[in-house]
């Protein structure tokens, strides 16, 4: 799979502070996640690859194409949800939505024609006519998603696209963008402070802090090589049942005399574990299987970065 985005040792100063430091890696990811506290960098990141910052030195890439070459190409390949509020007062939002396609390069039937079919896409449609002014905070967030899809682009940068919202306006922002990323329509950047929603929708997930790449994580590839780790709290005979577990190729390390966790053996499920207790004369009475979880990846990553400074 082709790299979505590729950083050779990118730093970017601003004024004389240095805002990114140093950042390489290569990811191909369909949903790619920018998580960091606030001035971690991380919008700093998405608007130098979209071209509104230089390099101060080292160098990107996007798609393949260096972002210091033929910028206007990559900005035809790319939508963009900013995290603060860009409407235009006294337009509704079908009509926002085919000037932002006009603008986007779309001839005026075209950009029209698509601004319906969008806002019909996110949800919207019924409410198309409306003056933005009276749109919910919840509903001006989707308009901002619909404005970057609208072009048709290769991959969309999201910063912060749930912020603010509650409850039910944040599930439905998250599964229009897992609906986007995973159905094919187009790669995401997902930039955002809030730990689950970036676990929610990617697969692969840069840890920000101060500047610099503090972590890596193939959320994927964790999921996958954590699967077969479960917490079992057994009442019976244990001393049997771990033998059978061992027996069984299993890996189990017993925290007491009632708790036990193993690393189960390809093949095995928990109809096995329990068919084995049940010739044990065990009873299983809670399990659950295990992985860490990114928020534990993220609090470890702060805590390292804070004592190595």
């Amino acid at each position: 799979m082709k790299p979505v985005i590729e950083l050779d040792d990118l730093c970017v100063d601003l004024g004389k502070r240095r805002i990114l430091d140093r950042l390489s890696g290569s990811f191909s990811g369909r949903a790619i996640g920018l998580l960091g506290p606030n001035g971690a960098g991380k919008t700093t990141l998405i608007h130098t690859l979209m071209g509104f910052h230089q390099a101060s030195s080292g160098s990107a890439s996007l798609l393949g194409q260096p972002i210091n070459r033929d910028t206007r190409r990559i900005r035809e390949r790319i939508g963009y949800m900013p995290e603060r509020d860009a409407f235009i007062a006294g337009m509704s939002g079908v009509r926002f939505l085919s000037l932002m396609g006009e603008l986007s390069g779309l001839p005026k039937a075209a950009a029209l024609e698509r601004a319906h079919q969008v806002m019909f896409y996110v949800g919207l449609g019924e409410a198309r006519y409306r003056m933005l002014e009276t749109y919910s905070l919840g509903m001006k967030q989707v308009v901002k998603l619909a404005q970057a899809l609208l072009h048709g682009p290769q991959l969309l940068f999201l910063d912060e696209p749930t912020n603010g919202l509650d409850l039910p306006s944040r599930q439905k922002m998250l599964e229009l963008i897992t609906e986007i990323s995973r159905e094919g329509h187009a790669h995401v950047i997902f930039s955002s402070h809030i730990l689950r929603d970036v676990e929610a929708c990617c697969e692969e997930v840069l840890i920000l802090k101060s500047g610099r790449i503090a972590a890596y994580c193939n959320l994927e590839a964790e999921r996958k090589a954590n699967r077969n780790l479960v917490d079992m709290e057994i009442k019976g005979g244990l001393d049997a049942f771990v033998q059978g577990l061992e027996a069984a190729g299993c890996q189990v390390a017993q925290l007491n005399q009632r708790r036990i966790k193993a690393v189960l053996e390809d093949g095995l499920n928990t109809g096995d574990l329990y068919k084995l207790a049940y010739k044990h004369q065990v009873q299983i009475r809670r399990l659950q299987f295990e992985r860490d979880t990114l928020e534990d990846l993220f609090h470890k990553t702060m805590e390292e970065c804070d004592d190595g400074q």
